[in-house]
């Protein structure tokens, strides 16, 4: 259909990543694809990560206080077992959160034909790639990004500005965090910054 998702009326299973900074409505946007799979009368179950707990240890929770219970699995492994025999949707809310074997276990449900949702942060407050979300980003069949307001010029801001707190790359918490544009974006200033070293070499065409 012109203009519509080629996935609506795919019957196999697939990979969905909703990505973005924080601030950006993931969560919301997770929640609202996963109720209308109930709505659908679809066989639904959600995840979480177990360090994932700064709003509740039972549900996904947006920032507008919209909830989904959920279960709490400390890795992808624990994940990949509990996931309930005739279940036809699996979203898994804070993704980055997970090992490395994340990305499999999203493969192995997409090919025993079950409908992978998933939304996380795929930076980190130093721009860096947030741990799986690339492999993630990479055999998705769907990709969103999502933009924040930013704090200082209230554009569209896609970065996790850090603003107290350590040089952790994992640090739960709102408060440590704001939203930035490119623009408004300052590296934390309190983090090690090792650059690469980079040779340039230009060479005059013929």
């Amino acid at each position: 259909m012109p203009g519509g998702n080629p996935l609506d009326s795919y019957r196999g299973g697939w990979i969905e990543i909703i990505a973005g900074g924080m601030f950006s409505g993931k969560s919301e946007e997770l929640i609202r694809r996963l109720r209308r799979a109930v709505i659908a009368r679809q066989r639904v179950q959600v995840f979480k990560p177990l360090i994932d707990d700064r709003f509740s240890t039972e549900d996904i929770v947006s920032r507008d206080d919209r909830r989904l219970k959920a279960h709490a699995a400390a890795t992808s492994a624990e994940l990949l077992t509990r996931v309930e025999i005739g279940i036809q949707v699996v979203g898994i809310d804070e993704i980055q959160f997970f090992d490395a074997g994340i990305v499999d276990v999203c493969m192995q449900l997409a090919d025993a034909g079950i409908r992978v949702i998933a939304a996380g942060l795929d930076q980190d407050y130093m721009r860096r790639p947030f741990g799986p979300m690339p492999a993630l980003l990479a055999v998705a069949e769907d990709v969103s990004k999502m933009h924040a307001v930013c704090v200082r010029c209230r554009g569209a801001a896609h970065y996790s500005q850090r603003v107290s707190g350590g040089n952790a790359q994992v640090e739960v918490g709102d408060s440590s965090y704001e939203a930035r544009c490119r623009a408004c974006y300052e590296l934390y200033k309190s983090a090690p910054i090792e650059e690469p070293a980079v040779q340039l070499t230009i060479t005059a065409s013929a």
